[in-house]
Order: C-alpha cells, then structure tokens, then sequence
C-alpha cells in the first residue's frame, strides 16, 4: 500500500519540476493510451464476430459472379475496413502532437530561464540550472509518450493490414 503512495509522490514532484504543460502531455497520453486499447479490445473480442457476419453474408449469396455480387462484396469489405481502421488516425495524430507539446514545454522553461537572467543578471547558477531542468522535462515526456505511442500504433496498424487481408482471401468470387 505504500507503494502507492511513494509512487503518487513521485508523480506530483515530477508534474511540478515539469511545469503545467506536463498535464497538457498527460491529457494527450491518456487519451492516445484509451484508443489504443479501444482498439485492442475491438480485435480481441468484436473482430471477429462482425467477420463472421461478413463472410455469412457473402456465403449466402448464390451468385458470386455478377456485377450486383461484386459490388456487394466491395460494399462488405469496405464497411470492414472502416471499422478495421477506425480511430487509427487518431492515434497517429496523438503520436505526432506529443513531441511537439514537449517543445512546446521547452520553449516555456527557457523562456522562464531567460526572465530570471534578466532579473538577477544572470549570477544565479542554481536557478539556471532549475530552469534548464525545467524546460527538458516536458520534451522527455513528449519523447516517451510519441515512443510508446509508436510502437502500439505499428503493431495496430500491421494488425489492420493483415486482417483487411485475411477479409479480402475469405471474399473469393467463384
């Protein structure tokens, strides 16, 4: 239980030693984290039924071989590719928003840093330091969030391809 504790201490010092725009990155990792785990959930347990359904549907078909059928199947492949794709360019967007919110973090600290050069005439080393500090924390949260966000985005984005895939080989027209 104390684990908890330490650890929520340990967040609060490193939101405040970051500045506010740490909780602007936050906002944008909770929210990138919440599609991609939409996501998950989608092909863990929905995915297939709704393929399932696709493929029936098509299966029932006598004919596979006219123009009518062939637009039918393009209509069921394209209606499972929309939801094969959805909210993945959402979560490319979060990927490429969060490093810039870290240099925009950056930008503030140093500009911090350059207001108390100006005030103390630049004799205070400590203060630097704190402010340099300050200004690259939110960059090296940025950083982590568009890593982490990358490589769940590849694996969901492989994931989509191979099930479009998988779709378009159960469609055969005959």
């Amino acid at each position: 239980m104390f684990f908890i504790y330490d650890a929520q201490d340990a967040l609060f010092a490193f939101m405040q030693r970051g500045g506010d725009v740490l909780y602007l990155i936050g906002l944008l990792a909770f929210f990138m984290w919440f599609l991609i785990f939409e996501r998950l959930w989608y092909f863990t347990f929905i995915h297939n039924s709704l393929i399932d359904k696709a493929i029936a549907q098509w299966e029932s078909r006598p004919d596979k071989l006219s123009w009518n059928s062939s637009a039918i199947r393009d209509m069921l492949v394209s209606e499972s590719k929309s939801s094969i794709n959805q909210n993945l360019s959402l979560i490319k967007m979060c990927v490429g928003i969060a490093p810039l919110f870290g240099l925009f973090g950056t930008i503030t600290g140093m500009i911090e840093v350059f207001h108390l050069l100006a005030v103390t005439g630049g004799g205070d080393a400590k203060a630097m330091a704190g402010g340099v500090s300050r200004s690259t924390i939110p960059a090296m949260a940025g950083l982590a969030v568009a890593l982490t966000g990358t490589f769940a985005n590849q694996y969901l984005v492989n994931k989509a391809q191979k099930e479009e895939d998988l779709l378009v080989d159960h469609l055969v027209s005959e």
